[in-house]
């Protein structure tokens, strides 16, 4: 059969199937020939997949379920794993399982450590009359990286979030008022976050320790709150502006 016939007697074939529906595979529906050769789907095909393959599916679910990581952006991180080769793979893999199996909080401070008790506390060089007391861990990394406090700290391990149903009972406060009550601390510095529930917390830190404070000769100390260095008055908020005042220091170069 040559090309011209070939092509005429396909053509034939097409015109014979005009207007005629086939059916598709089991839950594809079906679709009908026109007269122009373009096929259309009747209504009741479904060709949208409902997910992804069960394994990819899971790694998804799970990523989606980290803070902050919304679908889109669980998609990507699941695609670009996918991608990874199966050393990097493994060693990700590895390194979620080890931080899980060595990780642990500090009996003293309750940062999170892989030797109880942790460096810092443990630290002669420390000056462990100076408590900084910080919401999570991630704060006492904060002061640390700044390399301006040489004391010891203690982590809360969260904030008092009553709407959220976090009460003292599910911070480390009692600890911290354990550890002022058996002595040898002169300084307890609060340095939660100077927001709604990190002022709240501050407070009732304050009253909490205030007992023991006076019994200990304890200083109970709030961290300052200001202008940042390196920025323009002009352009600072009022907030701000009013807590830059309100702890205002004397400029005779002492130390407070």
């Amino acid at each position: 059969m040559d090309e011209t016939s070939y092509d005429e007697g396909a053509a034939e074939e097409m015109r014979a199937g005009v207007g005629r529906e086939f059916d598709l595979a089991p839950g594809w529906g079906s679709v009908k020939l026109l007269a122009n050769n373009v096929p259309i789907l009747s209504p009741t095909a479904e060709f949208t997949l409902t997910s992804y393959p069960d394994s990819l599916q899971r790694l998804v679910d799970s990523l989606q379920a980290l803070p902050g990581i919304g679908i889109r952006t669980a998609e990507r991180l699941a695609f670009h794993l996918i991608k990874l080769s199966d050393d990097e793979a493994l060693q990700l893999a590895r390194a979620i399982h080890d931080v899980k199996q060595n990780l642990t909080h500090c009996s003293i401070c309750f940062n999170f450590t892989e030797k109880d008790p942790c460096p810092v506390c443990t630290d002669p060089q420390r000056d462990k009359g100076i408590v900084c007391v910080v919401e999570q861990p991630k704060d006492l990394m904060a002061f640390e990286k700044a390399g301006a406090f040489k004391g010891v700290y203690h982590c809360l391990l969260g904030h008092l979030a009553p709407l959220e149903g976090i009460g003292p009972e599910n911070l480390t406060v009692e600890a911290l008022l354990k550890r002022a009550a058996k002595g040898g601390v002169r300084e307890i510095v609060l340095a939660t976050n100077p927001d709604l529930e990190g002022e709240g917390t501050a407070v009732y830190l304050r009253d909490q320790l205030a007992e023991v404070a006076a019994a200990k000769g304890i200083r109970v100390t709030r961290i300052a709150r200001g202008v940042p260095a390196g920025a323009e008055i002009e352009h600072v908020s009022g907030a701000i502006l009013a807590d830059a005042l309100n702890g205002r220091q004397s400029f005779d170069g002492s130390k407070p």
